[in-house]
């Protein structure tokens, strides 16, 4: 799964943003990656709501058109009293703007490029514009695009309104340190309520770069009491996890080890071919694959193979999935992506394992919760991507837990650390409906292991 970064610099961005008020961009489209082409630029943009056009010149001009209309290619000229041109110039303080004129049209909407009338874009399938400034948008051609018609960039992005805050928090959480330690003793003291079973085992699934790695780091960090980096993380557009591991956590340096172990995967990827593979994932819930199994996406992991563990008991298993998604990403998770994570989901619950999700980097995908964590559930637009997350996903909104993960910090947080304990918390919780369910099958012979039926699904082996 390739990454596909925004071009846009920061100045270039703020200036932009400027303009569009309190939104947030997502990048739908961009033509270096997917092709200078209506064809693609349709596939990519089409039905997407407001939109905003990012055009790149080599004359150092960043400019383009935000609609608040869909592109349909219904052949029709569309009215949109919102709609405007814009160009960003390092030669000028502010961004221009140019409003749309009274009772013109602001776009026609066909299957060519995007079609503002004083600007086409990608004409003639090509990485070039066609200017010529008409009775919908007024404006000097010098001020535009400096008359540079030829693209080095051509992106377009989504346009997101953040909303502001709710009056009441749609959770309430106790931001104080009295409540980490609570938490902490709480996690520290937990005891699996089958006797043979010393530690829930939690397994987090989830795409490439969503945080699963860094997820672990922080929960280890928090009970280390300063920053750790055991789990390989990155931001490369493979997967840097390429093993399947499980990690114990211990309290401080060489200190207890919790009750609490936590398995990390390959990440998912759109491409069938790529990423942490189906069977692979339900021989880890079974608890057939071994700490640091080498995955290869092509060839999932067989019975008759090295490494596979016939002998399983329930301390093997996992107990309870938890999936990790970039917030930053809800609104642009491919139907791929979904269909992937829809399908893990189902032969989850036909497993009996409880299920979580986790949205990740929610400081990163609202301004107002990184001003202050604290108003993580006050803020609306986190609210919608957990709304929006348990209606596709078919998950109950109390299974959906925002977090942040350290990424930059080098000190410990008390609000950062009082999320992620209480979703660990929410863990355990779940780790014990799964253990509810099972009944044990006494042996006879004390050295035997025992074995275990769900009371809710078949037999897992």
């Amino acid at each position: 799964m390739t990454v596909i970064t925004s071009s846009l610099s920061a100045d270039q961005e703020k200036q932009l943003l400027s303009l569009l008020g309190h939104v947030r961009l997502h990048l739908l489209y961009k033509a270096s990656v997917h092709g200078y082409t209506a064809a693609a630029f349709h596939n990519y943009c089409d039905r997407q709501g407001p939109t905003v056009i990012a055009a790149f010149n080599g004359a150092g001009f960043v400019f383009g058109a935000y609609t608040t209309k869909d592109y349909t290619k219904n052949g029709q000229a569309t009215v949109d009293e919102e709609a405007f041109l814009y160009s960003i110039s390092a030669a000028r303080d502010r961004p221009l703007r140019v409003a749309c004129n009274n009772g013109q049209c602001a776009f026609t909407d066909v299957a060519t490029g995007p079609n503002y009338g004083g600007l086409v874009f990608l004409h003639g399938d090509t990485a070039r514009i066609h200017s010529n400034p008409g009775p919908g948008f007024t404006f000097q051609s010098e001020q535009m695009h400096g008359t540079d018609l030829a693209l080095t960039e051509f992106e377009v992005y989504r346009v997101e309104r953040l909303g502001g805050l709710l009056a009441k928090p749609w959770r309430k959480i106790q931001w104080s340190a009295e409540r980490k330690e609570k938490l902490m003793k709480s996690i520290q003291d937990y005891k699996p309520d089958i006797k043979s079973v010393s530690s829930a085992k939690v397994l987090l699934v989830g795409a490439v770069g969503s945080g699963k790695s860094s997820m672990f780091n922080s929960l280890n960090s928090v009970f280390r009491g300063n920053m750790t980096s055991q789990a390989i993380c990155g931001t490369q557009g493979k997967s840097v996890t390429t093993q399947f591991r499980t990690f114990p956590i211990k309290v401080g340096k060489g200190g207890k080890t919790l009750p609490l172990i936590v398995c990390d995967t390959m990440g998912l990827e759109d491409n069938a071919e790529s990423g942490l593979d189906m069977e692979d994932v339900l021989s880890i819930y079974k608890g057939h694959i071994l700490d640091r199994y080498q995955f290869n996406p092509s060839v999932p992991l067989h019975a008759d193979a090295p490494g596979y563990k016939k002998q399983v008991t329930l301390r093997d298993m996992i107990h309870c999935v938890v999936y990790v998604v970039d917030t930053c990403k809800v609104s642009v998770l491919s139907d791929k992506m979904l269909e992937k994570l829809a399908a893990i989901r189902k032969r989850t619950n036909q497993l009996g394992v409880p299920q979580l999700l986790l949205m990740t980097k929610v400081d990163e995908a609202c301004p107002l919760v990184a001003e202050d964590l604290r108003n993580v559930y006050l803020s609306v637009y986190i609210q919608r991507k957990a709304q929006e997350l348990s209606a596709s996903l078919g998950i109950p909104l109390s299974c959906v837990l925002p977090v942040k993960n350290y990424s930059q910090e080098l000190e410990l947080d008390l609000n950062t650390d009082v999320l992620l304990l209480s979703a660990v918390e929410q863990m355990l919780n779940y780790a014990d409906s799964f253990f509810e369910n099972q009944v044990v099958e006494e042996q006879e012979v004390d050295d035997q292991p025992e074995l275990y039926k769900s009371q809710t699904t078949k037999e897992w082996r």
